[in-house]
């Protein structure tokens, strides 16, 4: 067994191959292919981590999902790419499916062309090779330093946004109608210490909708929550599919005259939610509240300009630009209502 080339990137989905991968044979040849004795436990053990789970295989969709099914594993896999296009046009489908980068993907075969295949065409991917799988749990790359409660129900939360996309899709009328069909709660309150765990991951995972970039430790996270010179913020949302979980996660610097908005980020499900400026307005009011100034930090990547826009569109002006850092200011004298289709629970952080 070969040792793994290890990257050190956590990765937030495992893509399968089937044939000789997930079980043992090609199941278009002999439809009685065996499951490989470690793969159940590998499958399980990762979907209790939080890391989600889907399928680049060459093969036909009915049968290998009906395998699937047999093997009781189908439940486990969300967007499946069971098709007979290059490995690497379904791991992108599969990224984009998801809304997460390449990058944080890991693709699992047997065969090395398609491994190649993938790493010349995606080179972001952490390619395994099949016969590593002994090896893969132990890997840093496949144990995120915390498992909190909304990583053991990742998966699900997930299933639950494949059918919200679905009654989207299938909805006719205007995008308000329809989220006003959902029943969203939106929650704000104080990081608690039970919060912090899942405040470190959200740093972490989320590089697309993150303002700045930041990521924090749970100790220096421990240190804001505590700190009178700073305010810790975490939402959540549900609606009657279910909950999303602790999607947001915002830092506040508080000085005497201003408010510093020093990381505002957003879990990628639920921006299409029309949710992104809910937390800010939530802050300006606050800052209108304690009357001091509202200011915000910004530095930009090749991932997070729709957070610039959120800013944007929450009515902030650029004030300042310096070495990649643009700071912001937002006029509290012009605050918009919450919309009429999400209900806002909030505590007074005044």
């Amino acid at each position: 067994m070969k040792e793994l080339d290890c990257r050190g990137t956590k990765v937030k989905c495992v893509v399968w191959d089937l044939d000789n991968t997930v079980w043992d044979g090609v199941l278009l040849e002999d439809g009685n292919v065996n499951l490989f004795n470690e793969v159940a436990s590998i499958i399980k053990t990762l979907d209790s981590r939080g890391i989600l789970q889907s399928i680049a295989s060459k093969n036909d969709y009915d049968l290998a999902l009906a395998k699937l099914e047999e093997f009781g594993l189908r439940e486990y896999f969300i967007y499946p790419q069971i098709n007979w296009n290059s490995k690497s046009f379904s791991i992108k489908e599969i990224a984009k499916a998801i809304n997460i980068g390449v990058d944080t993907l890991a693709f699992i075969d047997d065969q090395q062309f398609e491994l190649e295949e993938v790493k010349f065409a995606v080179p972001e991917v952490f390619c395994i090779d099949a016969s590593n799988l002994g090896n893969l749990l132990d890997i840093p790359e496949m144990n995120p330093v915390f498992i909190t409660e909304d990583s053991k129900n990742r998966r699900l939360m997930y299933v639950s946004d494949i059918e919200r996309n679905k009654l989207e899709d299938e909805f006719e009328g205007p995008k308000e109608e329809f989220l006003a069909s959902l029943n969203m709660s939106f929650t704000i309150m104080h990081v608690q210490e039970g919060d912090l765990q899942r405040a470190e991951e959200l740093t972490v995972r989320t590089h697309q909708l993150n303002t700045t970039g930041y990521t924090y430790s749970y100790e220096e996270l421990d240190s804001f929550r505590k700190s009178n010179k700073h305010k810790l913020l975490i939402a959540s949302l549900e609606d009657k599919f279910g909950t999303y979980g602790k999607i947001g996660l915002a830092l506040v610097e508080c000085n005497d005259d201003e408010w510093i908005l020093k990381m505002l980020l957003m879990s990628c499900r639920v921006m299409s939610r029309g949710v992104g400026t809910i937390m800010i307005n939530y802050v300006a009011e606050q800052a209108k509240k304690a009357g001091v100034r509202m200011l915000a930090e910004f530095i930009p990547n090749d991932r997070n300009r729709m957070m610039y826009i959120t800013y944007k569109f929450a009515g902030f002006q650029e004030i300042q630009e310096k070495n990649g850092l643009c700071i912001l200011e937002k006029d509290t004298n012009e605050i918009p209502p919450y919309p009429d289709y999400i209900r806002v629970v909030k505590e007074d952080i005044a």
